[in-house]
């Protein structure tokens, strides 16, 4: 009988059986989910007389300041009979729906109304235009919100661990816990990035080469909305009930929570106001750090996308980043501990090292912005200063960041949102003695101290939406899109 290498035996179990079985079943599911309610959340609010369509479209923004596992703790501290797939398929529906939504309407504004108009001028039926004409041309935003679905599912840990939902995640980070088994959490981080890097490989695929430009040039025509009719009623109430499931469960539950003794969770604990205050200000500290390392890391790269795309490495160096957006935020930590472990043993469970680890998950989210701002600051007074005799160092500090500051600015604040709301790479990396608000929830919640979580979770929510609303009143809600993942 021939043996099994250790290696391979690892692979070849029941148990990772089973958790493909659980993450195909469930990402397959919530992306279903979340492209019909996101594409038609989009359509009702876009091309609809859909009455206060402008708060409809906050709402729908909305739950992406909500993190994954704060909705997570919402539900189950409901009732326990939620974890499990029904719960986990709950949270994540909910909570990445507007990752489809945003793209979405984006398309559909975009929309050249005159393809609308020659297929109702053809006899189509309203409803059969839609079908026909505008569903097609939304295939891409489509296809790129339900890959940003798959993603953050394959690289969620604190939503399932929650719900005890056996994912990859939760396993590679039970075996890094449970003795540092080394070989087995590589083995299952390697076959969670095979998938990754797979959902990314068919996203390609299936967006096949088709162009979906407008026909005519000048200034942009706005499609005449359709009318709802008799189902305006159903859309409003159907919009209430979205909203309200998806934001207004984890909040009224935080709130509930709040006004409740410790003695009134499963397992009582109280939050130490003390306690509260260190985990807001390490949030808020490492949230700031992160950001401006992220900057300054990013900015080459922005620069040399922006300004010198016929470079040779331009391309390579900017996919390169990229590629971090389809790789689980474990396998990063993970990787991280053992290199520094092996070169550079003084370096591990610092700051810094958590600080760049925040730094390679959340690049692209830096390079969308600053490099759109590049891309739309004025080049000609970069070429004056230069004709005057201005080096380049001297132009990129005079003249080309000031003028791309608020773009900029939205990279910072991109960052920032999405460093606060970080579990996994916290938990693995962060300093002994360092909790944050995400890691305190999660710590609570975990040995079922609900109410002891609320504080953290309130502020944490409170932290993220005043985040968000400042970004996207400052930046305009092109920066949301880029949050959304660009």
């Amino acid at each position: 009988m021939t043996k099994v290498p250790p290696q391979a035996a690892l692979v070849w179990r029941p148990l990772v059986g089973d958790l493909l079985i659980n993450t195909v079943t469930l990402t397959l599911a919530a992306a279903i989910c979340c492209v019909g309610l996101g594409t038609a959340s989009a359509f009702l609010v876009e091309r609809t007389d859909l009455p206060a369509r402008s708060v409809w479209a906050v709402l729908a923004t909305a739950p992406l300041a909500v993190p994954a596992f704060v909705a997570s703790y919402a539900w189950v501290s409901i009732s326990p009979a939620l974890e499990g797939f029904g719960g986990a398929l709950i949270v994540t529906v909910f909570a990445y729906t507007p990752l489809v939504y945003l793209p979405v309407a984006a398309a559909l504004r975009g929309l050249d109304p005159a393809l609308e108009d020659a297929a109702r001028a053809l006899g189509d039926t309203p409803w059969r235009c839609v079908r026909r004409v505008i569903l097609p041309q939304l295939r891409p935003a489509m296809l790129g919100g339900a890959l940003l679905v798959t993603l953050n599912i394959l690289v969620e840990f604190g939503a399932f661990a929650l719900m005890r939902f056996r994912t990859f995640t939760t396993e590679i980070y039970a075996a890094y816990r449970s003795g540092f088994d080394g070989a087995e959490a590589a083995a299952l981080a390697m076959i969670l990035l095979l998938f990754c890097l797979g959902c990314i490989a068919a996203e390609a695929l299936l967006r096949r080469p088709v162009h979906y430009a407008r026909i005519g040039r000048g200034t942009q025509r706005r499609g005449v909305p359709y009318a709802l009719g008799v189902w305006r009623l159903p859309a409003v109430l159907g919009f209430a009930a979205l909203a309200g499931l998806s934001l207004g469960v984890p909040i009224l539950t935080v709130l509930y929570w709040l006004t409740r003794h410790g003695a009134a969770a499963i397992t009582p604990a109280e939050a130490s106001p003390l306690a509260l205050l260190t985990a807001a200000i390490s949030t808020i500290e490492l949230g700031l750090g992160a950001a401006g390392l992220t900057l300054i890391l990013a900015l080459p790269l922005a620069v040399l996308s922006a300004r010198w795309q016929r470079f040779s490495l331009t391309m390579p160096l900017e996919r390169g980043a990229w590629l971090a957006q389809g790789v689980p935020g474990i396998v990063i930590a993970l990787a991280l501990i053992t290199a520094t472990i092996a070169a550079v043993p003084a370096l591990y469970q610092s700051t810094l090292l958590l600080l760049l680890a925040y730094a390679m998950l959340f690049m692209p989210f830096a390079l969308v912005a600053m490099r759109a701002a590049l891309l739309q600051s004025e080049r000609r007074a970069e070429e004056a200063a230069k004709s005057l005799g201005a080096g380049w160092r001297r132009v990129l500090w005079r003249i080309t960041l000031p003028l791309a500051a608020p773009g900029f600015g939205a990279a910072a604040a991109l960052v920032f949102i999405a460093v606060t709301t970080e579990l996994t790479a916290t938990l693995l990396l962060a300093p002994i003695g360092t909790e944050t608000l995400a890691t305190r929830i999660w710590g609570d919640t975990s040995t079922l101290a609900f109410a002891a979580a609320a504080p953290y979770a309130a502020v944490l929510i409170t932290l993220s939406m005043a985040a968000s609303w400042l970004l996207a009143r400052r930046f305009g809600m092109a920066a949301l899109h880029a949050q959304a993942g660009g």
